[in-house]
């Protein structure tokens, strides 16, 4: 128990860092986004961005040649990424690096391929995918996971969270356009197993906010996170016909349309 008040900016961070993901995936949804992309033993330079302490970056290198470089903007994140990166055995082709997702330090036309789960929402799906293109070799990939709809039309709850927390979600039709739009050929796209949210995430994160909850005994900050939380799971288990996380696959195209 400690005295100390935390923001949730805190907890977000504390109840994530010992988490294998920091998002809804597993290592099968990512083999089967891999299989859509040609040579990717030949990759010489790819990207995780939005990458948390990188449990799916560790995956990625597994099945692809190269170098990986993970980005996020926590550094508390990122340095737990280079250890777990060392103790992997991955640590010569895997680096971690603290910088914003949107002020990226790579060369123009340097990677083969982009990879995010579970950020690009946060910045906007268009704003992304128009921005980190330019960092893309000829014919590099995208690989981005994004919540979206699944239905034309949904229950105003579930609506209502979404525009609360990132602005609302677009369908998959919607965001398959945005990504022809930006410049890509589409490859794929495909929504990911209710596991990925359940077993994979949710349970994990509970586990880690009832500690938080011990430790911050008696912060409403903490009560407050926890219940925000908690709901978010109960609006899943209860909508999620309607919405679900989303691989959206990309190659760069020759000329923009």
């Amino acid at each position: 128990m400690t005295s100390k008040e935390p923001s949730v900016y805190d907890l977000i961070i504390e109840s994530h860092l010992g988490l294998e993901r920091q998002g809804p995936g597993s290592p099968e949804v990512i083999a089967k986004a891999l299989n859509f992309l040609d040579g990717k033993e030949k990759f010489t330079q790819a990207a995780d961005l939005g990458c948390g302490t990188g449990g799916q970056t560790r995956t990625l290198a597994q099945h692809i040649g190269g170098n990986v470089v993970g980005v996020d903007i926590c550094p508390d994140f990122i340095a737990r990424f280079n250890e777990k990166a060392e103790k992997s055995g991955l640590g010569k082709r895997l680096q971690g690096m603290a910088a914003s997702i949107l002020e990226l330090s790579f060369p123009q036309g340097s990677l083969d391929l982009i990879w995010s789960e579970g950020v690009i929402d946060s910045i906007g799906f268009e704003k992304g995918l128009t921005y980190w293109y330019d960092f893309l070799k000829q014919d590099g990939y995208i690989a981005v996971t994004c919540p979206s709809w699944l239905t034309a039309e949904r229950p105003a709850e579930i609506e209502k969270f979404w525009q609360d927390a990132v602005g609302g979600l677009d369908t998959v039709a919607d965001n398959t356009a945005i990504l022809q739009k930006a410049g890509y050929d589409f490859i794929a796209s495909f929504v990911l197993p209710e596991t990925c949210w359940t077993e994979n995430y949710f349970v994990p994160r509970k586990a880690a906010e009832k500690e938080l909850l011990k430790k911050y005994a008696g912060s409403k900050t903490a009560a407050a996170y926890a219940a925000d939380e908690k709901y978010e799971a109960e609006l899943y288990e209860k909508y999620k016909r309607y919405y679900g996380y989303v691989f959206y696959i990309g190659k760069k195209c020759e000329t923009l349309p």
